[in-house]
């Protein structure tokens, strides 16, 4: 008999502990409810004018719709030529990543020149995610 209290002694701060831990876990791991809800090309700032075909003087916007955002919440959007006359296929342009929470997020990329005629996407990343792609053309 007294055997057995010493093991229950024994026993019940050990399942505190893991319970403890499990707990700690769980926390440590929970996922953000972060999401983008809506993400489009536009041929304007306030992304009223959707468009998947640019001009070759154009300046893209990349308008993203963050959901459920915490405030450190992270947005990158990187650009690339992906099949474009005079440069080689897949070549990074630019990159920019936005810290925030929830709201319409604005990613504009601009040309000096005019753009190569050709096909290009936007990847956009949530906290550090591939969370989807953006195509469009530009056309002369």
């Amino acid at each position: 008999s007294r055997r057995m209290n010493v093991n229950r002694r024994r026993l019940y701060p050990m399942i505190a502990a893991l319970a403890l831990l499990a707990a700690m876990a769980a926390c440590s791991f929970s996922a953000s409810t972060a999401n983008i809800a809506d993400a489009w090309t536009a041929a304007d700032e306030a992304g009223s004018q959707r468009t998947t075909v640019f001009a070759q003087d154009a300046t893209f916007y990349a308008i993203v719709d963050l959901a459920n955002a915490p405030d450190d919440t992270t947005v990158k959007a990187a650009w690339t030529a992906v099949e474009v006359e005079g440069a080689d296929p897949n070549t990074a342009i630019d990159e920019t990543e936005l810290t925030t929470g929830s709201g319409n997020l604005v990613f504009q990329l601009n040309n000096n020149g005019l753009w190569p005629v050709g096909r290009y996407k936007v990847d956009l990343y949530l906290n550090g995610e591939l969370d989807r792609t953006l195509e469009f053309d530009v056309q002369p």
